[in-house]
């Protein structure tokens, strides 16, 4: 049986096909750490697990839910909004609950995007903004992002480029993975250009309470809703990856057009889930300081270990990556991972995964226990 012509144009996602390796060298008995999956290995807060426990013996636990959400999980989430991004979000029209943020990716692409259209995504950025604009047939245009540039899009460029077939922006700030933050005059300026060139912006922000003092939507600046949307997610910042929970926000007709798309994927989020991220998300703010307090740590041993390896961190950089760029140019990113996979049994994430602009980087995860970070230091130093 032949396949579709859209997966020749897709590949298996990095993480999918390395992480059999790594787990092949495991099974050899090779002691590897992994410290370049973005996976939160802390519990999320205590609240969370009792109401999943106390939602499962609902009568309507096992029932089909909403495609919406619970309107209980809107208003959280609307509450959320408001509470940390100053952001009014109607509950009943602007917020669609999603199982995971990535998901939201691809309905997004089938709602808005025909054959043909161009679609800008980040270079460096989330792979799965090219493979999903792919798969629907429309086209991607890499914009490029660089260190000298605090990681933000080149205006010049950008207003000098032909509009008529872009649809569609992605952006992502906080940065994945350089942990670029995200910027007011930034943001301004890209929905005024947005504006003038009908094309709709999706800022995706899911990092922006790690390790971050200044947590920003873009939905929160004027004239935002009409040419905007943004995917937000309990994965990261609530250490609630496996549960699948996202957040689309946007204006009701945006919210209406991705939500026809949902009605026909899913049959509605599971009851004792919604429960638990009613709870993350009534959960106090002090919470998060907790967590920062680790992964603050977590960072300072990271930052020494980049050190070791003759790479030089980015130190203004948020969120639970440590993006760093080598000294050494001799060997390509993907090269300097391998070395250090197979003498060193550590493994770390090339940036050319997410680009060509991610040549001459490595990113780490804060993902790991200081323990471990300790061992992979004491194996660079042996």
């Amino acid at each position: 049986m032949t396949t579709a012509t859209r997966l020749e144009s897709v590949k298996e996602y990095y993480f999918s096909k390395k992480l059999r390796e790594v787990a092949g060298l495991v099974q050899a008995g090779k002691p590897v750490l992994n410290m370049g999956i973005g996976s939160p290995d802390l519990p999320p807060h205590p609240s969370v697990v009792e109401a999943l426990q106390q939602g499962l013996s609902h009568p309507k636990a096992h029932m089909y839910q909403s495609y919406q959400g619970l309107p209980a999980l809107r208003e959280a989430m609307a509450a959320f909004y408001k509470r940390n991004y100053d952001v009014a979000l109607d509950p009943a029209s602007d917020i669609l609950p999603l199982m995971g943020s990535k998901e939201g990716i691809m309905h997004i692409s089938l709602a808005f995007l025909n054959k043909g259209d161009e679609v800008l995504i980040p270079n460096p950025g989330y792979p799965t903004y090219n493979s999903v604009t792919q798969m629907v047939e429309a086209s991607p245009v890499f914009y490029d992002l660089a260190a000298n540039n605090d990681w933000q899009p080149d205006f010049a460029k950008l207003e000098s480029m032909d509009t008529a077939k872009i649809k569609l922006m992605w952006l992502n700030y906080p940065h994945m993975p350089t942990g670029a933050n995200a910027q007011t005059a930034s943001f301004t300026r890209l929905i005024k250009w947005a504006k003038e060139n009908e094309v709709l912006l999706i800022n995706d922000n899911p990092y922006s309470f790690i390790l971050n003092d200044h947590p920003q939507s873009i939905l929160s600046l004027p004239g935002a809703s009409d040419v905007c949307m943004e995917l937000n997610s309990l994965s990261k910042s609530f250490n609630m990856a496996g549960w699948r929970v996202g957040i689309l926000a946007g204006n009701q007709a945006n919210i209406q057009s991705v939500l026809k798309v949902k009605s026909n994927m899913d049959s509605g989020m599971f009851y004792g889930i919604q429960q638990g991220a009613i709870a993350a998300l009534n959960a106090p703010n002090d919470w998060f300081d907790e967590l920062n307090a680790v992964y603050k740590r977590r960072r300072a041993l990271v930052e020494e270990l980049a050190g070791l390896m003759q790479a030089t961190p980015d130190k203004n950089s948020v969120g639970m990556f440590v993006w760093a760029k080598l000294n050494d140019s001799a060997l390509s990113s993907e090269a300097f991972i391998d070395k250090v996979l197979y003498e060193k049994d550590i493994f770390i994430t090339p940036g050319t995964i997410f680009g060509s602009q991610g040549e001459g980087y490595i990113r780490f995860s804060l993902c790991v226990t200081e323990d471990q970070i300790q061992t992979a230091i004491n194996r660079i130093n042996a």
